[in-house]
């Protein structure tokens, strides 16, 4: 593994939204995250990186409140949320879009969306189902489809669509354009720039470096559940040799 001295570090500001300091975790006698920090500042976008099984779910599963975290602490907004019920989380304006979508099968995609329609923490609610249909067109030609009758392209605008209608601060995807067709994922990489450009800060799993690394301000690496890298995408395309090592790009 690279040097530790790779490692980026990022003051707290006051415009932090999540401050999740020291965060370890386990899957049984697994120790999965080894003292891991994440920085989301209000606006910012940023790419959670690394290969598969090296904790980059986990880390988010403990923000999230899923998995709470053996060690460490998490804040949002300044509040302490540190091994909180999700729903808290949720409610103090963090949505998720899991790996694997979490669609209700049998509801309707009108249903699926009104369903998780909300004002967010602080009244505000620029995302109506008029504007996530606008967004998403193709969810207005599929309203009274069943959640089981989309395309796996479809599940996924689905689910960005219902988080969106949280009116979150900090948007969480989770492999957002896996096994998605090209064209698919351009209109998911397209919608996910426009929500940057909102306002709305992001955390954004996915493979494909290159997307990611365009619509990141900043980019945090995991190896083996340690932070081996934060800092912009210019900086990292500078360094192939340890792409290579990370990531196999």
């Amino acid at each position: 593994m690279p040097a530790a001295d790779s490692v980026k570090c990022v003051d707290m500001t006051d415009d932090a939204l999540i401050d999740a300091r020291g965060i370890h975790a386990y899957y049984g006698a697994s120790h999965i995250l080894r003292g891991v920090d994440l920085l989301v500042r209000r606006g910012e976008t940023i790419g959670l990186m690394g290969r598969n099984g090296m904790g980059k779910t986990t880390l988010l599963k403990s923000i999230l409140g899923l998995l709470p975290p053996a060690a460490g602490s998490v804040q949002v907004r300044g509040r302490d949320m540190t091994g909180a019920a999700p729903h808290r989380i949720a409610r103090a304006g963090l949505a998720y879009v899991p790996e694997g979508r979490g669609i209700f099968p049998n509801l309707s995609v009108r249903e699926n969306l009104l369903m998780a329609a909300r004002a967010g923490h602080d009244g505000r609610n620029e995302w109506t189902l008029d504007r996530a249909l606008d967004t998403f067109p193709r969810l207005r030609e599929r309203l009274g489809h069943g959640g089981q009758q989309l395309s796996g392209g479809e599940q996924q605008m689905l689910t960005i669509a219902r988080a969106l209608l949280t009116n979150p601060d900090v948007l969480i995807l989770d492999e957002a354009t896996e096994g998605l067709a090209p064209l698919v994922a351009q209109e998911i990489w397209r919608v996910l720039q426009g929500i940057r450009e909102s306002g709305i800060s992001s955390i954004i799993v996915d493979k494909n470096f290159s997307a990611v690394s365009t619509i990141a301000d900043r980019n945090v690496m995991l190896v083996k559940g340690q932070t081996v890298f934060q800092g912009d995408s210019e900086t990292l395309r500078a360094r192939p040799q340890l792409l290579q090592a990370w990531l196999g790009v």
